[in-house]
């Protein structure tokens, strides 16, 4: 089943939306489906009612059905054995990894490393499949993809071209970039979808303290999209973010205390939280913050 709408740049009010599952439909709110041209909302009733009824009949599964489910789930080596050990064997799909910490501490080339990795056989510890690289802050360098694909064994140009890449602009920008990144999804197999960094335009758009609910509230939604987009096409999700001082750290007795923005919206929807900081010259350290099946440890690697 494939059902997608006819969409007009100029008309702000209307979705671009494409569903490939009857599962897609039932994640999609009854609003935002109304918003799709063609659709009354007596069509939208009509197509959630079906798609709910074919849906909830498969809603509750069994423990070891969801160990099999589990199965599907793809390890992507982040190209350092000692990362891919703190890490159980690498970035996991259908769940979101968030990678923050300070200026320089190495986010962005582990977002270069990635987009190789990710293209390489199952065997070697790769996802067999595209990258979407999602740019917010201009840092994506075709020419460091290149020697890191020399690394690995592969041809750079063909590396390239296996990366579906776009720089976003606004918070709006970027949520829109999501749902075309979702509709090429279902027509091809992609492995991958970096967003380097998440939050650097939320801080742009929404700038003072009167717009935190808005902002926190769009933010929602959006890692919402994100969260679906893993799940129904089986990508690993990896989101760089920033950080900011933390006064009540100091209390920790930890030098140079910091924690990463976005509030508990970002910290809940992230599956797997990863705090990234400098070590002695090339050397990075990376610590477990937060995730549901890894113990609260840290390695020291070596970009």
């Amino acid at each position: 089943m494939s059902i997608s709408s006819r969409y007009d740049p100029d008309d702000r009010k209307q979705k671009r939306v494409d569903f490939t599952s009857f599962s897609s439909l039932v994640m999609c709110q009854k609003k935002d489906l109304a918003l799709v041209k063609g659709l009354s909302e007596a069509k939208v009733e009509k197509i959630v009612e079906a798609a709910m009824k074919l849906e909830l009949c498969n809603s509750f599964i069994s423990g070891g059905e969801l160990i099999n489910r589990r199965a599907k789930v793809v390890k992507i080596t982040t190209g350092a054995p000692q990362l891919d050990q703190l890490l159980g064997g690498g970035i996991e799909s259908m769940s979101i990894t968030e990678i923050f910490g300070e200026n320089r501490c190495g986010k962005t080339q582990i977002c270069h490393t990635l987009c190789v990795t990710a293209q390489l056989p199952r065997e070697m510890g790769g996802g067999c499949g595209k990258v979407c690289y999602i740019d917010t802050e201009a840092t994506f360098r075709p020419e460091k993809i290149c020697l890191i694909a020399e690394r690995f064994g592969l041809d750079g140009a063909g590396v390239l071209d296996n990366i579906m890449y776009a720089r976003a602009y606004t918070t709006e920008h970027m949520h829109q970039l999501f749902t075309v990144a979702a509709a090429k999804m279902s027509e091809e197999k992609f492995a991958l979808l970096l967003v380097d960094s998440i939050m650097a335009l939320f801080r742009v758009d929404y700038s003072g303290r009167g717009e935190l609910a808005d902002r926190q509230q769009k933010l929602n939604k959006m890692l919402s999209s994100l969260t679906k987009m893993s799940e129904q096409y089986n990508i690993a999700v990896v989101l760089t973010n920033q950080v900011m001082s933390d006064p009540g750290g100091g209390l920790t007795f930890v030098a140079n205390p910091t924690k990463p923005i976005g509030g508990h919206v970002l910290g809940h929807a992230s599956t797997t939280r990863l705090s990234l900081r400098k070590g002695k010259g090339d050397q990075r350290i990376c610590k477990v913050y937060d995730a549901p099946n890894l113990a609260e440890s840290e390695c020291i690697f070596q970009l």
